[in-house]
């Protein structure tokens, strides 16, 4: 199954990670990453605030790609799509939340790390799966044997993935896109410094298009 909001995605390059603690720097930090040229983000769900930070950033930012992350549960994917979340990623394969997000025509981009998980990806008719943990694994070298036998599937490899190794992933031609935390930095999350996130959203994105180009 194809979601536009994935090929989007695919087509930045790159998935925020944002974990926030406090929903009151959702809106501020929603237009720092869209004046950057990255309006995406991954609100995890591993704090009490994401549903609402969902909610902020999705009024505030209406064209912005706003989804949640370390998502366990049907719960957790209903609180997403009831605060206008487009997307749902997964850390590992839960059928019950593929399903209930494919029921919903959520977008869905579960966790797989191994053949078992990509062959219930497929029989779910998915295309996108995230990678994760991908350094853990067996990052790119992994990615390269799994291109074979899974040439439809691409990738979103998470865990281990940054500015240093971007380069190694991104060239790959089964990687969709990668994600990670030093998007934004969480410590210009905590200091508030807005206009050094978009800055640092404009020189990834021009790392990114070399690297792609």
């Amino acid at each position: 199954m194809k979601f536009k909001v994935l090929n989007d995605i695919e087509s930045v390059g790159i998935v925020p990670l944002v974990v926030l603690e406090d929903a009151g720097k959702a809106a501020p930090l929603a237009h720092a990453l869209c004046d950057g040229g990255i309006p995406i983000a991954e609100v995890t769900f591993r704090t009490e605030a994401a549903a609402k930070a969902i909610k902020i950033m999705a009024e505030e930012c209406p064209d912005m790609l706003v989804g949640s992350g370390t998502v366990h549960n049907v719960d957790q994917a209903w609180a997403t799509l009831d605060n206008g979340g487009k997307f749902v990623i997964t850390p590992g394969f839960n059928p019950k939340v593929v399903d209930w997000c494919l029921k919903h025509n959520l977008a869905i981009c579960p966790g797989t790390v191994t053949p078992s998980d990509l062959e219930q990806a497929l029989d779910f008719g998915l295309e996108v799966v995230k990678f994760f943990p991908a350094a853990a694994y067996g990052g790119t070298k992994t990615l390269k044997a799994l291109a074979g036998p899974y040439a439809s599937i691409k990738f979103v490899p998470t865990g281990g993935v940054n500015l240093d190794n971007l380069s190694e992933y991104l060239s790959l031609k089964n990687v969709a896109a990668v994600g990670g935390s030093f998007v934004p930095d969480p410590k210009m999350v905590k200091a508030e410094d807005y206009e050094g996130i978009s800055s640092a959203c404009r020189d990834i994105l021009k790392k990114v298009k070399n690297i792609r180009s």
